[in-house]
């Protein structure tokens, strides 16, 4: 089976986790520089087959648009240009962050440790993931 990959977009960092090939465990992968997001995605789709990419969905508890949701668009845009044959899915990105920063006090790390916010994106792609695994099954 092919990976399913995860995006925690963002205007500065963007945080990336993917499943093992059973789509059974999502794990954090990295966190990249947003302006280097697709060459670190064409390398990464040379060396493995990704059947699904999962796109978090920023929205306002009302379920309007952010200020980030319009970034997003492009993003996904780009995407479905430069790789036609990955379909994506938006999924509601509400609270991953706040989750993150709460999984990363329940693992122990210490502060100085849970204010590195290329931490904070990759486990936030990797909840998404991980809800997204929970709601297929």
């Amino acid at each position: 089976m092919a990976r399913i990959l995860s995006i925690d977009y963002g205007k500065k960092r963007t945080g990336i986790a993917v499943t093992d090939p059973l789509q059974i465990i999502a794990t954090g992968l990295t966190t990249v520089e947003t302006p280097q997001l697709f060459k670190y995605l064409k390398e990464y789709f040379a060396k493995e087959t990704v059947e699904l990419i999962i796109m978090g969905e920023p929205k306002n508890m009302d379920d309007s648009d952010t200020h980030a949701t319009p970034l997003v668009k492009q993003a996904v845009a780009r995407l479905k240009k430069e790789f036609p044959t990955i379909p994506i899915k938006m999924v509601d990105e509400r609270f991953t962050s706040k989750m993150a920063s709460q999984a990363m006090i329940d693992m122990g790390l210490k502060k100085k440790q849970r204010q590195n916010k290329a931490l904070v994106d990759e486990i936030a792609a990797t909840i998404m993931l991980q809800e997204y695994l929970r709601s297929i099954s």
